[in-house]
C-alpha cells in the first residue's frame, strides 16, 4: 500500500506507538523487575482491582511477579501483550509497567522461580475473562 498524494499511510502498528506516546497526567512509577530477574521482551503491567487478585491466582497455570496495594494487583507481562486483545474492564493495561497516580510503589506479594517476571498472557486474559464474567474477544459474535 502507497501514500496517496504524499500522504503518509498509517498503520495498527504506528497507532498503536503514537497512543503510547502520549504521555499520562500525575506522578508516574513503573514496576521494577526484581534483582537476579531478567526481562528479556519488555514488560508491561495489567492491572484489576484488588478483589479480583485472589480470585485470578489460582486460575493460572503459571504466575510471573505479582505487585499489590489496597486498591489494585498488578501482573508483569511481555510488552505488547495488548496487541489485538482487549482486555475485560475493569482489567487497565500499563504499558512500560507504568503505575500512574499512585504515590508509592505497590509491594511485591509473588516472585516466580526462575529468571523471568512475567505471566503468560494469554492464561492471565482468560481468567480475567472468566472472573469478570466477560467472553474473550476472539469468541464474541461478529456483526456485520
Amino acid at each position: 500500500m502507497s501514500p496517496g498524494r504524499g500522504g503518509r499511510v498509517l498503520n495498527l502498528d504506528t497507532l498503536t506507538r503514537l497512543r503510547r506516546g502520549l504521555g499520562t497526567t500525575g506522578p508516574t512509577l513503573r514496576l521494577p523487575v526484581p534483582d537476579g530477574m531478567t526481562a528479556p521482551l519488555g514488560c508491561d503491567a495489567v492491572a484489576v482491582p484488588a478483589r479480583f487478585g485472589p480470585l485470578v491466582m489460582p486460575r493460572l497455570p503459571r504466575v510471573g511477579c505479582v505487585y499489590a496495594d489496597e486498591t489494585h494487583w498488578w501482573w508483569l507481562v511481555p510488552s505488547d501483550s495488548d496487541h489485538a486483545l482487549e482486555w475485560p474492564a475493569p482489567a487497565h493495561y500499563a504499558t512500560g509497567a507504568v503505575v500512574p497516580d499512585t504515590p508509592e510503589l505497590p509491594d511485591l506479594i509473588h516472585r516466580p522461580d526462575g529468571r523471568l517476571p512475567y505471566t503468560p498472557p494469554i492464561p492471565l486474559y482468560l481468567a480475567l475473562c472468566r472472573v469478570t464474567g466477560t467472553a474473550p474477544a476472539w469468541s464474541r459474535p461478529v456483526s456485520a
